[in-house]
């Protein structure tokens, strides 16, 4: 579920639809952003949120609630000693923080039952005056460390604490004096991970859960199960990962990518078999970390349904898992035997998943298909339900009951609210913050996860790679925002269980790039979830250390590229400017298809209008134009929305791009074949196209010809040549 804020009904009209995918795209209108921010900007809890900043910082975070700055140092060296007393907890944590130093540090620390001078020290103590089962203090002395908490979680966090604050300098490895108390504002501070659209591997996986301990986040919300693929094992349906996990990949690239073995267009896919999944949930929690499981119901069920096709609502499902990105209509029927599969597929759920809550997806679920269905409308008047919003409702109670019969509580995103809430349920809010703010009105808890703030397959920086959405949310963005509505008293805002943000992977194929779109915006949301201080700067100035300790962990995470003048001839598609932006994309090429063939092109296009602007060029010189041009495939499920795009009539069988000077409906001042093209499926430098001269600046207006939709065709670069450039050429 990727997010626009308002509210809607699902509609098929063009406008229902381009909203619908608007939404799956990451988009919204600028009035709705600047109305966005405004909100958040004013939210807080004020007797926990705090402007100010740490007198005394250190370079920890998420910021710790309070700091007093001692005299001296604690020196670090080969042979100090941890000491734990006899809990298996305290051991536990203190190998971890030695395995941390001796990976980042390369200093090994020993292992003792003293705790006098010279020791840094684990303890489990009742009388810890920290509050929560989360917070510990730490008091580093230059004779001593002591790291204690009322429970291992705090314990587990002081630790971590106690390795951001050791530094390199004169003399070795150190540790400032230093006492911290500490506790988080949230308890739910949490990273969203979508394995449904591309799968990581489980190794990914715990990499993932080191780095999110490493930031006090303590729930992965795993997106498991979508249209596009299912990958979790179930033992009693095993189509679902036999069929359901697999898919061939979009576009004519793929369809040709034969696989030897089959004598078909390869698959793309995997699961994560029960045994994979208990090992991991195992060791989230040896991080503190819950993992909650999300199995989409009733929508999102493409994949499901290709595996078990008695459980469509559709006569006429489809048999392959599609490929698409955007909202399909397919939906589960609502048949009692379709109500026991999901029950059935919960069950060994709960069983993988020991955490308190289990995700039921339940947004974005277009009701055509139960509509169209003479069956589902003879079941609504069986069940008494009056539209198809209440029935989705009776799913959701239903499966609402079932999980609380096994000891555990349901949360879904805000559609859930339509139709009425199930009693016990818990609202994940996407669409701006108007669902926790409903829920939360209404006694019911929520944890906020708006698009597009903390949507992050947004690309974090103006850059081409890797692909993602065409906005960009910096971590400046996410750092300010709030998630405690003003729109709420003091009371419902005791509701807000905390904050989330989501790494949807339509466009983030592989598991670096994962990588490099959560880091470091992930540590902006974990101290927006922690800590009680709000202090931009005082979090960028911490920054610098955090990112040395990435590269010491070998974290591929974003950083700006070095800012380059504009070549005054020459632009790529990201430097052009695009003619609209009702859903643009920065969209991978579809070749090379072997990942280590080669790097694949990266497009920014406006998929309702692929059209860019060369701003101001300088056509004085200018005799000829160069145009490197790519295909991307439609695979974006929009409904009637696609009726939208206009199609300009090509002149040859396979089409045009035509260049237009000041505006798109100027003078024609170049037309370039695209045949050449039509057979590569990656980047092709098109014939020169010769043009005259100008006087002055002028704006350059780059469309194509096309009979259909379907490949998008693509700048990648336009160069513009003189006179000695053309005839070079």
């Amino acid at each position: 579920m990727i997010g626009e804020l308002e509210p809607r009904e699902y509609r098929q009209s063009q406008h229902t639809a381009l909203a619908a995918f608007s939404k799956r795209s990451g988009l919204m209108s600028v009035a709705a952003v600047a109305l966005t921010l405004l909100m958040l900007s004013g939210c807080g809890h004020s007797e926990q949120l705090s402007s100010a900043r740490i007198d005394t910082p250190v370079n920890v975070i998420p910021a710790p609630g309070s700091v007093e700055r001692g005299e001296g140092r604690f020196m670090v060296t080969d042979g100090t000693q941890l000491a734990f007393g006899d809990g298996a907890e305290g051991k536990r944590i203190a190998e971890y923080v030695s395995d941390l130093v001796r990976r980042t540090y390369g200093v090994g620390l020993g292992s003792s039952g003293n705790t006098g001078n010279g020791v840094i020290q684990f303890e489990l103590a009742a009388g810890t005056s920290v509050t929560g089962p989360e917070g510990y203090s730490l008091v580093a002395t230059p004779e001593r460390i002591v790291v204690s908490a009322h429970d291992a979680r705090g314990l587990f966090y002081g630790a971590v604490t106690l390795w951001q604050l050791m530094s390199q300098g004169e003399g070795g490895l150190q540790v400032p004096a230093v006492t911290i108390k500490d506790s988080p504002r949230f308890d739910w501070r949490g990273l969203m991970l979508d394995s449904a659209r591309y799968y990581q591997p489980p190794e990914f996986i715990r990499k993932l859960i080191d780095l999110m301990a490493l930031h006090k986040l303590n729930v992965l919300h795993w997106h498991l199960t979508d249209d596009q693929a299912w990958r979790i094992e179930i033992k009693k349906y095993p189509r679902l990962t036999e069929v359901g996990a697999w898919r061939v990949a979009a576009g004519p690239a793929a369809a040709a990518d034969i696989d030897p073995a089959t004598g078909k267009p390869r698959l793309y896919g995997g699961y994560y078999s029960q045994d994979e999944v208990r090992e991991i949930v195992a060791y989230a929690a040896s991080r503190n970390i819950t993992i909650v499981p999300e199995i989409d119901m009733p929508g999102h069920a493409s994949a499901a349904i290709a595996a078990y096709p008695r459980l469509a609502a559709s006569s006429k499902p489809s048999p392959q898992v599609p490929a698409d990105w955007g909202i399909y209509s397919s939906l589960f029927n609502v048949e009692e035997s379709t109500l026991t599969f999901l029950e059935d597929v919960l069950d060994e759920v709960v069983s993988l998943f020991p955490g308190a809550y289990i995700h039921i997806g339940g947004d974005e679920a277009v009701k055509d298909e139960w509509k169209a269905s003479p069956r589902v409308q003879a079941r609504m008047r069986e069940l008494g339900v009056k539209d198809e919003h209440e029935l989705q409702s009776y799913i959701v109670q239903r499966m609402e009951k079932f999980l609380s019969s096994k000891g555990r509580r349901l949360i879904g995103w805000d559609e859930i609210l339509e139709g009425g809430l199930a009693p016990n349920a818990t609202v994940m809010s996407w669409r701006g913050i108007d669902g926790a703010v409903a829920a939360a009105s209404a006694g019911h808890d929520a944890v906020l996860s708006p698009h597009p703030t903390l949507y992050f397959d947004h690309r974090p920086y103006d850059v081409p790679r890797p692909p993602g959405r065409g906005r960009v949310i910096t971590i400046e963005e996410v750092y300010a925002f709030d998630p405690a509505p003003a729109a709420l008293s003091e009371e419902q805002r005791k509701h807000i269980l905390g904050v989330q943000a989501n790494i949807w992977t339509e466009h983030i194929r592989t598991p670096d790039r994962v990588e490099f779109m959560a880091f470091p915006r992930a540590a902006a949301i974990a101290e927006v979830a922690w800590s009680p201080v709000k202090d931009w700067d005082g979090f960028s100035a911490r920054l610098p250390a955090l990112l040395d300790r990435y590269k010491a962990l070998g974290v591929r995470f974003a950083q700006p590229a070095p800012s380059r003048p504009l070549d005054p001839f020459r632009r790529t598609s990201h430097e052009l400017s695009l003619c609209s932006d009702k859903i643009p994309l920065s969209l991978e090429d579809d070749a090379p298809v072997d990942s280590q063939g080669g790097e694949r092109a990266v497009f920014l296009v406006d998929i309702m209008q692929p059209c860019w602007l060369f701003k101001a060029a300088d056509l004085s010189k200018v005799t000829s134009l160069v145009a490197s041009v790519g295909q991307v495939p439609f695979n974006f499920q929009i409904g009637d929305a696609v009726t939208a795009i206009e199609l300009q009539a090509p002149a040859t069988a396979v089409g045009e791009l035509e260049v237009r000077l000041d505006d798109c409906n100027g003078e024609r001042v170049a037309v370039l074949p695209l045949a050449p093209a039509v057979g590569n499926f990656a980047v092709t430098k098109l014939p020169v196209a010769k043009i005259a001269p100008r006087e002055g600046r002028h704006d350059l207006c780059f469309t194509f010809t096309r009979k259909s939709v379907d490949p998008i065709w693509v700048i990648d670069s336009v160069q513009l040549q003189t006179s000695s450039a053309g005839e070079a050429e």
